[in-house]
C-alpha cells in the first residue's frame, strides 16, 4: 500500500471518524440487527437485510480508515522546503491560458478538494508540479487539454 499523506488536521478528522464509527455507528447497527432478528424469518426480512448491508459498509469504512492511518505520513510544515514543490507545499501559479494567478496546496488524495484549492499529489496537476522550482514552467494534460503553468512562489 502506498503512503497516505495527511495534514495534522486531516489525520485528526480521520481518527475522529474512526472513533465515531467504532463507538456509535457500530453499536447502533448491531442493535438494529438484533431488533430485525426479532421479526422472525430472516430470508424475507428487509430490515435485517438493510441492517446487515449497513454493517458491511461501516466495517469497510473502518478497515479503510485504519489502513490509511497505518500507512500515513503526516505533513509537517516545519519540514517542508520552499525551494521545490513537495506534498504539503502551497504553490502560487500563473495560468497562461486564463492569464491569471492561482494558488494550490498539494496534499494527499484523502483530503483533496479542488474547489478549495487543495489538490492531490496524485492528480495530473499535482504530479506535474512535484519537484518543480520557482520560475519553472510545467505543461499538464487535463481533461480540457494541455494547460501551462509557471511556478511563481512556493511556501510551506
Amino acid at each position: 500500500m502506498e503512503k497516505t499523506f495527511l495534514t495534522p488536521e486531516g489525520k485528526k478528522q480521520l481518527e475522529e471518524r474512526l472513533l465515531e464509527l467504532k463507538t456509535i455507528k457500530r453499536p447502533e447497527v448491531t442493535k438494529k440487527i438484533g431488533i430485525a432478528r426479532e421479526f422472525g424469518d430472516l430470508s424475507e426480512n428487509a430490515e435485517y437485510d438493510a441492517a446487515k448491508e449497513e454493517q458491511g459498509m461501516i466495517e469497510a469504512e473502518i478497515a479503510e480508515i485504519e489502513l490509511k492511518l497505518r500507512n500515513c505520513e503526516v505533513i509537517n510544515k516545519k519540514d517542508l522546503s520552499t525551494s521545490k514543490v513537495s506534498v504539503g507545499s502551497i504553490v502560487k501559479l500563473y495560468d497562461e491560458a486564463f492569464d491569471e494567478e492561482i494558488e494550490y496546496q498539494i496534499i494527499g488524495s484523502t483530503e483533496s478538494d479542488p474547489l478549495k484549492g487543495l489538490i492531490s499529489n496524485e492528480s495530473p496537476v499535482g504530479k506535474a508540479l512535484l519537484g518543480k522550482k520557482k520560475g519553472e514552467t510545467v505543461e499538464v494534460e487535463t481533461p480540457a487539454g494541455i494547460t501551462t503553468y509557471k511556478v511563481l512562489a512556493i511556501r510551506a
